[in-house]
Order: structure tokens, then C-alpha cells, then sequence
């Protein structure tokens, strides 16, 4: 959760200078793939019946185009307001999805947490408003659709049978397939015009932290925890982004975020409280 949140404000200070959202996906996907391409081609750990196919559906669901969404989804709003949006979304449509798709009422208690998630929501909306970004409705739609993708993702990824990392190496192999010869077809690239310096934080952030650690400890997080606790403690990537753009880049938050993210905080703890034997999660 510390690398998704440090992703946001990564992301956003990328797509607010000289790279595009277009060079952001390629190094992410063009150096995922590299580094878990012997995952794919490698004789031990094969990859069981079907794999490919769903490492496509997997791709199209946590792959280009939702880091697509959320870094257009930055470029309309902010470092704050999205890792609010996305994240803090995600467990709330997977519990949605799961009780509206596979009847899987949730309890009491998690339908509690879920509706603080929601209220904390909207109270860090609320606080970015009174002190001066105006939400856009645009920028809010992408990181809205993605948080919907990431959660249908994570649902499927628990009963695929595919190893976290095997997952995250068909997620970064079918994304840069698909991707990358647009990207260069249509003259897409302005790694050239950006400082090395800025290409070098993008490359290891994107590539490595990103692709091939955050994509396979998530997917772990998922096989061990089950997807509806592991969706809920996402939720807590606006608060760890909070803190730590405190001392990287002097943003405090206001009361009224504050207040918010406690209210994240507790929602968070009864969402992902596992459910007492015989009640229903």
C-alpha cells in the first residue's frame, strides 16, 4: 500500500511535466515485462490450462488501460483526490459486484465500513473544494471506471488458480503486446524531451516498484487475506498518501481531511474484519 500510494503522487508529478500519460504505460509495462518475462518463458512453474486468455482479461482489467484512466484521471484533478477516489472506491464496488453477481451478502459490519469509506470520501472531496480544487467530473469518471476495473480484478484474480506473480507477468507481457506498438506507430514517445533524471524516477517507480513488487505482493495480499478484506485495506492508500506527502511535499491536511481520513480509517477496520463463523462475510 505504500508503493500504490507513493504511485499517485509519482504519477501525477510525471504527467504534469514533460512525460505523457502514453510514455508513463510504456515504462511500466515495457520494464514490468522484462524483469517477469523468464516467469512466462521459464520451464519451472508452468502456467496451468487457460492462462494466457485470462492474463488478457487480466490485462484489460488492471493492465494499460486502467493506468491509463487513473493518469488522465491525474491530469484533470490531483495527487490527493485521486488516490481518495480510486483506492478508496475499489472495496466498495467489490462489495457491490460480489453481492449483486454471486449473492454474497456482505454483513453487518462490513456494510458499516463501506458506508464510512463512502462518507470519508466525500468529505475529503469536500475539504479539497473549500480550499480551492474544484473536483472535475471528467477527472472524477476515469478514476471512478478504474476503481470499478481494479475491483472486478481483484474478484476474478482470487478464483483463477494463477500465483500472484504469474498474474502480474500476464498482466505486464499482454499490456506492453497490445500497447507498445501503438505507442510507436503514432510517434507517442517524449521520453527524449524529459530530464534523465525524471526518465530514471519514472523508469524504477513504474517498471520495478510498480509492475514487479506491488502488482505481486497485492496479488499475495489477495490469496491470503481473500479479496473482500484485501479490497478493504486499499481503502487506506489516501491515508498513507497523505502522510506521506506531509514531509515530501508540505502538505498538511486541512481539519476537515483529517476528520475524513479517521472516518476512512475506521471504515477500513470494519471492512476488512474477517466474519465470525456462520455469518455470512
Amino acid at each position: 500500500m505504500t508503493i500504490f500510494a507513493g504511485w499517485f503522487v509519482v504519477t501525477r508529478f510525471g504527467v504534469t511535466r514533460e512525460l505523457r500519460v502514453w510514455d508513463i504505460t510504456a515504462l511500466r509495462f515495457g520494464i514490468g515485462t522484462l524483469i517477469l518475462l523468464p516467469v512466462l518463458l521459464g520451464r519451472t512453474g508452468r502456467l496451468p490450462k487457460g492462462a494466457w486468455t485470462e492474463g488478457l482479461l487480466f490485462s484489460a482489467l488492471w493492465g494499460a488501460p486502467f493506468v491509463l484512466l487513473v493518469a488522465m484521471g491525474l491530469q484533470l484533478t490531483s495527487a490527493a483526490q485521486a488516490s481518495s477516489v480510486t483506492p478508496t472506491m475499489m472495496p466498495v464496488f467489490s462489495g457491490a459486484i460480489a453481492w449483486l453477481a454471486l449473492r454474497e451478502r456482505p454483513g453487518r459490519g462490513r456494510l458499516a465500513g463501506y458506508a464510512a469509506i463512502i462518507a470519508g470520501l466525500v468529505g475529503l472531496t469536500v475539504g479539497a473544494s473549500l480550499s480551492g480544487a474544484s473536483p472535475s467530473p471528467a477527472g472524477f469518471a476515469c478514476l471512478l471506471l478504474a476503481s470499478a476495473m481494479w475491483a472486478l480484478y481483484t474478484m476474478r484474480f482470487r478464483r483463477s488458480g494463477l500465483a500472484p506473480i504469474q498474474a502480474a507477468a500476464l498482466i505486464c507481457f499482454w499490456s506492453a503486446v497490445l500497447f507498445l506498438p501503438a505507442y510507436l506507430a503514432f510517434d507517442l514517445a517524449r521520453l527524449g524531451s524529459a530530464p534523465f533524471q525524471e526518465v530514471l524516477v519514472q523508469s524504477v517507480y513504474q517498471g520495478v516498484l510498480m509492475s514487479a513488487v506491488a502488482i505481486v505482493t497485492f496479488n499475495r495480499a489477495v490469496s491470503l487475506l481473500g479479496s473482500g478484506a484485501a479490497t478493504a485495506i486499499v481503502a487506506l492508500v489516501p491515508v498513507m498518501a497523505s502522510l506521506i506527502a506531509i514531509p515530501v511535499l508540505g502538505e498538511i491536511p486541512t481539519p476537515i481531511e483529517g476528520v475524513a481520513i479517521a472516518v476512512i480509517v475506521i471504515g477500513v477496520t470494519l471492512a476488512a474484519r474477517p466474519p465470525r463463523a456462520g455469518v455470512s462475510a
